[in-house]
């Protein structure tokens, strides 16, 4: 695709991001959800708030909001289910997954305000195929081990986050060891980087929580916490 082609791809994916999926939720259920719990208005909070069915109803549709667009955007532009591409046309469809990411943490309809990036992060990854898929399961594997040893859910993400650009390396190494791809290292460097980006995006959306773990105030699953401590 040519990089006009990239940056409609993009603001397609921030709007479809941007989409307040965890607002109108409670939202149909008469609750502001920014002004209950801990004012997110990401799955986390809503699952607290208003009960596992909307978690799972929050977390699908916020993975989706990052799954159509970035999957779309590769089988658009025929990269999707290829071991090998060019760096820069890997750049450009992370384009896409930054442009998603940032649709649903810095959503325009709610003031530029929005949730952490966890499940639309995720979305996003898993949605640029092969590539990332792999790196992203791992990624998943991280934050499901955390969550069950620490049940810390900041936790778990901030850990799924920074192990990312790791996974795309050793992704990389086995696809080139196979022989699937001839220089995968190199040419994932790129990929890892940006990873590493999207990893310190997460650290910094986590920044309270983190406080919040260090001082024994965090709210660990399947514990409830009162609206008023928001």
């Amino acid at each position: 695709m040519t990089p006009l082609s990239w940056f409609i791809a993009a603001g397609i994916a921030f709007l479809v991001g941007s989409f307040p999926t965890g607002f109108l939720i409670a939202r149909a259920r008469g609750i502001d959800i920014r002004k209950v719990g801990s004012g997110n208005i990401g799955a986390t909070n809503v699952g607290r708030v208003l009960g596992r069915r909307a978690w799972l109803l929050c977390f699908t549709g916020d993975f989706l909001k990052g799954f159509v667009p970035v999957l779309g955007a590769g089988v658009f532009a025929g990269l999707a289910g290829r071991w090998a591409i060019p760096p820069t046309q890997g750049l450009w469809w992370c384009l896409v997954i930054a442009a998603a990411m940032a649709g649903h943490m810095f959503c325009p309809w709610l003031g530029f305000k929005g949730g952490k990036g966890v499940a639309t992060g995720l979305g996003s990854i898993l949605g640029l195929f092969p590539l990332l898929t792999t790196a992203g399961l791992c990624g998943l594997g991280v934050f499901l081990l955390v969550l069950w040893r620490w049940r810390y859910v900041s936790l778990a993400a901030i850990s799924a986050a920074v192990s990312l650009p790791a996974f795309v390396l050793l992704q990389a190494a086995l696809i080139e060891r196979w022989g699937l791809a001839p220089g995968s290292v190199a040419d994932s460097l790129p990929l890892a980087g940006v990873m590493a980006m999207i990893a310190g995006v997460v650290l910094w959306k986590h920044r309270t929580n983190v406080q919040r773990i260090l001082q024994g105030t965090e709210p660990k699953v399947g514990t409830k916490k009162p609206a008023a401590a928001a």
